[in-house]
């Protein structure tokens, strides 16, 4: 089998007989019923299959005969839980691959989280032995196991895991951490269901991708819920992104680990890299997931996306009995984006008639708290909006819980949102959080329930943009750099040092097509005024240096200079400036190199925008376009995707940028060439996505957009080492 990083995703039919299997033995159990293997027999209970308990030292324990080894039983089971200290289990783990077991589960730790280099290899050795078992999947070390909700396979430590409740639900949990995962089990405690739940722990042979992979093909999971600190190969996280997009099964995702000192925390939970986190969300972006930045979003939204199926309409609709409550909720989806139209007028005409001249019929309706007593009211307007064209969707506040009347409503919900294929969702604002209904509306196939009213337009949002996503025409990436762009590119790349500074820089760009500024190198005073006379004034004069890669910082920029006089001036400056700098790049101090003095023509006034670039352990290829020249700092606004980017999806990062406003014209300022921009984002993820091995970083930095186009007025590049 090969390695994690180079292999595909393992198919449903690899893991079955890990996560389906009809007979499990669990290595380890003990008189204690508090150990490991005792509460893996206590939690298979209610397992349809054969159950086996193995240790030598006893013929029966917990009610169960006991076997003395893998060997004396009457078959080869199909997963064994091995519940042992870490130094028995790399033997065990060779019996059970010696004897054809279908998978194991591995719970012990003390592996590659340690950060020692004896326990990564260790670890290394596990998976070795599931690279020379083709037959047999490992899920571990360090993990809490799984529980297969639909066979009641549960192959997991936890205490009295099998007293929860049980029902069966649309929505597989797979958690790198398996407390956090389990967190989303025990809802089970108020009657919500699930369909899988998985803790992938240290992943020395099956990881997220591939339980996440496995539940893509499962019948019994609509929705996956996905938690992890990161992966060991993007390669194969994009897999499972064109997978789940060829299924059009959701996957909503909670990438914990996402700072520097969360991402330390990371390396010694689970001993995974967390990685980039704007590598990750141009990642989701690619792959289509939603993404949630709270756990508590998490199992709500992949639960809601289930249900609904895909959007009828872009619009929401919002019906409370509290004033309060439908202003909290307009709020909300205005901060999400969440569009809110007014109904058309069959709908108006109903909710005039039903509603007191004290509520309001528009949207958000405010059905007044009159309706309480009068189910018909209620139901007449819930209608209305839910059949309005207009409506994809209907958000009710739910600002109380009344024990006759919030569980009584709940069929009724129901049966509207079969009747019209429109989803229902419950924003239960009362501090009543088990309160009579809401295990109903929680359960049902067609309502969601939840307990904010951001995650709830969140939600909604990230419902509207994949539908978004799926609708947008599949055409083939068409490449706009000429062919020998690349080939040019290579041999200035190869021919310089470390640092490509701005004249190099802009030369590659233009190898691909980008605009770029005209200039002059001069190396006397005399030089730079005559190079100024040619090109045209006003001019700008920079330092040429691979040694200062921040120039403007390093005071080595003048601008505007609008005669001979003002040019000799700034050569000298320059100069005398330069002389004090110490080196931004190399090894040693000292003086920086000159190359000369660049002459520039004053590029035209517009909007300054950024065009980076860089390699990815994990996903390859970057591109990022932000807000630049000076604000690139200040506003930090940006955008990452993965490269490269055709000029279409280079327009959608544009529009994604705060000051994206500007592109369209600002107060008297005219719109900028928003097509030409998107074609320059295109060539530049062409150059990076085609020397990605060869490039660490890059910056276009300004890039001056205007009515007539675009132009790279300063550029660097840094060669990988």
């Amino acid at each position: 089998m090969a390695p994690l990083a180079a292999r595909a995703l393992y198919s449903r039919a690899e893991l079955a007989r890990l996560i389906d299997p009809q007979s499990i033995a669990i290595i380890g159990v003990s008189a204690d019923p508090g150990g490991f293997g005792s509460r893996t027999l206590a939690n298979l209970a209610p397992f349809r299959g054969r159950v086996y308990a193995i240790n030598p030292k006893y013929e029966n324990l917990h009610g169960r005969p006991c076997f003395p080894a893998l060997s004396a039983l009457p078959e080869v089971p199909d997963c064994v839980a091995i519940a042992l200290p870490r130094e028995r289990v790399e033997a065990v783990l060779e019996d059970c691959a010696a004897r054809g077991v279908g998978g194991a589960v591995i719970y012990a730790s003390g592996y590659a989280e340690t950060g020692l280099a004896e326990r990564k290899a260790q670890q290394d050795r596990l998976a070795a032995i599931a690279r020379a078992a083709p037959a047999m999947r490992i899920l571990g070390p360090n993990c809490f196991g799984f529980a297969n909700n639909v066979s009641r396979a549960a192959a997991l430590f936890i205490p009295r895991h099998a007293d929860i409740p049980h029902r069966l639900g649309p929505v597989g949990i797979v958690s790198q951490s398996g407390a956090l995962g389990y967190t989303m089990v025990q809802g089970g405690e108020r009657g919500v269901g699930f369909s899988h739940y998985f803790g992938a722990g240290n992943s020395c042979d099956v990881d997220v991708c591939d339980l996440a992979a496995y539940l893509l093909e499962d019948p019994a999971c609509s929705a996956i819920a996905l938690c992890f600190e990161g992966v060991a190969s993007g390669s194969r996280f994009l897999a499972l992104g064109e997978k789940a997009l060829a299924t059009g099964k959701p996957i909503v995702v909670h990438k914990v680990a996402r700072g520097d000192a969360s991402a330390a925390a990371a390396l010694s939970h689970t001993g995974t890299l967390a990685g980039s986190d704007a590598a990750y969300r141009a990642a989701f972006e690619r792959c289509g997931f939603a993404v949630v930045d709270d756990l508590e979003a998490l199992f709500e939204t992949a639960s809601f996306l289930a249900k609904a199926g895909p959007p009828k309409a872009a619009g929401v609709a919002v019906m409370a009995t509290s004033g309060g409550a439908a202003v909290i909720a307009a709020d909300m989806a205005e901060t999400c984006g969440v569009p809110m139209p007014q109904p058309g007028d069959k709908a108006a005409a109903i909710l005039k008639a039903a509603i007191p001249e004290y509520g309001s019929p528009r949207n958000p309706c405010d059905v007044t708290a009159q309706v309480i007593n009068d189910q018909d009211s209620f139901i007449a307007c819930s209608t209305a909006l839910l059949e309005d064209p207009a409506f994809g969707a209907l958000v009710i506040p739910q600002v109380m819980a009344l024990p006759q009347s919030t569980p009584a409503r709940v069929p009724l919900m129901s049966a509207l949102a079969r009747k019209t294929g429109k989803p229902i969702c419950m924003i239960w604002m009362t501090e009543w959080l088990e309160g009579p209904g809401a295990a109903e509306y929680e359960n049902d196939p067609k309502v969601a329930l939840f307990r904010s009213a951001r995650r709830c337009f969140a939600a909604l949002a990230a419902w509207q943009r994949n539908a978004a996503r799926a609708a947008e025409p599949k055409a083939e990436p068409r490449r706009l750099a000429a062919p020998e762009a690349a080939r040019r590119a290579a041999a200035e790349l190869g021919a310089a040092g470390a640092t490509l500074a701005e004249r190099a820089a802009k030369r590659v760009l233009s190898y691909y097509g980008v605009p770029v500024i005209a200039e002059r190198l001069v190396e006397s005073p005399g030089e730079a005024v005559a190079a100024a006379a040619a090109l045209g004034y006003p001019v700008a004069l920079k330092l040429e240096s691979p040694d200062i890669l921040h120039k403007t910082e390093a005071g080595v920029v003048r601008l505007g200079l609008a005669d001979a006089d003002a040019v000799r001036r700034a050569y000298a400056e320059i100069l005398e400036r330069a002389a004090m700098l110490p080196r931004d790049a190399g090894s040693s101090g000292g003086e920086p190199r000159i190359s000369g003095i660049l002459v520039q023509p004053m590029a035209p006034q517009g909007v300054e925008l950024v065009i980076g670039g860089r390699r990815d352990p994990q996903f390859g290829p970057l591109i990022l376009v932000g807000a630049g020249g000076v604000l690139i700092e200040l506003l930090r606004d940006s955008v990452v995707s993965l490269a490269p980017v055709s000029p279409m999806a280079a327009r959608a990062l544009l529009r994604r940028l705060k000051c994206a406003p500007l592109l369209d014209g600002f107060r008297g300022s005219p719109p900028v060439d928003l097509d030409a921009i998107a074609e320059a984002v295109s060539r530049v993820s062409e150059l990076i996505a085609d020397h990605a091995e060869t490039i660490a970083e890059f910056d276009v930095n300004p890039l001056i957009c205007g009515p007539e186009g675009c132009v790279a007025v300063d550029a660097l590049i840094l060669k990988a080492r």
